[in-house]
């Protein structure tokens, strides 16, 4: 009798979900929405200054505009619990299929960000405020930021939410028993839910960093990125965390931690500044 020999599938390694090759069509459909949100983020960063409020837009505006800088932000993260979802529980047919679903996702993902960013047009809209009456309430406000910022990181919320964002697999396969109607759509604004538990007061930190701070934008991605997805995302949480604490006790004597609350010159000096130009 010819002896058979049966190859085992490969492993995947600890804290990934699928094989890599599972995962190459969600990474490089995600990576290419971010590149191109952020390509639409910094290109309007540059034609807008860092200053305290909402710098003059519309709530529809500004929620366009949130919406960009979260899929920036927010999707290479997501990446393999899309796939997952959508592969490996689901077991939706592949192709351009597999890809609706993924999209699916993706708007009820951004869709729970969206909610968020109502409460996060209205602290704007509130700090604006505060800091056209008084200047100095910025210190105060930037400081306060940074450091529910910094409570948030050592909390329960974050770490139930960081937990379920590094480990969803329980919780897809509760997700498999939602009724058909918009499935995917409810399965990616839960899970946005708990990212938003997760990441909220990464977000806030926007407000004395500025809202349209580039750089800023990028170090917290960059933060939710490796707290989501590296094997010592937990002890970087913690970090990030105290390094939060520092800086609020920093902000109201340090006025370079607070580009964002800084109110603009006025019209007659940024002509005169630009006249020296």
């Amino acid at each position: 009798m010819p002896h058979v020999h049966l190859e085992a599938p490969a492993p995947t390694r600890p804290g990934v979900l699928l094989p890599r090759r599972d995962l190459a069509v969600a990474w490089t459909l995600m990576v290419l929405i971010a590149v191109l949100a952020w390509v639409l983020t910094i290109g309007q960063a540059r034609h807008m200054g860092m200053e305290p409020g909402t710098m003059g837009l519309a709530l529809p505006l500004f929620l366009l505009l949130w919406v960009v800088m979260m899929a920036a932000m927010m999707l290479p993260s997501v990446a393999p619990v899309a796939i997952t979802w959508v592969r490996g529980i689901s077991r939706r047919s592949a192709g351009p299929a597999r890809a609706l679903h993924i999209a699916e996702f993706v708007c009820g993902y951004l869709l729970a960000w969206t909610g968020f960013g109502l409460l996060a047009y209205g602290a704007l809209a509130v700090t604006g405020h505060l800091v056209d009456g008084n200047p100095e309430a910025g210190r105060w406000i930037g400081a306060g930021a940074f450091l529910l910022a910094g409570l948030h990181q050592f909390g329960p919320l974050k770490r139930v939410c960081l937990r379920h964002c590094r480990n969803p697999m329980f919780q897809l396969l509760r997700y498999s028993r939602f009724r058909p109607w918009a499935k995917d759509l409810r399965v990616g604004a839960h899970h946005g839910l708990y990212c938003v538990g997760c990441c909220w007061g990464l977000m806030i930190v926007l407000i004395p960093l500025g809202f349209m701070n580039v750089a800023a934008m990028a170090a917290v991605a960059a933060v939710i990125f490796l707290e989501k997805l590296w094997r010592q995302g937990p002890w970087l949480t913690w970090a990030v965390g105290l390094v939060f604490l520092v800086l609020a006790a920093l902000a109201p004597f340090q006025d370079w931690l607070l580009p964002g609350l800084e109110n603009a010159p006025p019209m007659g000096e940024m002509n005169q500044m630009t006249g020296l130009l």
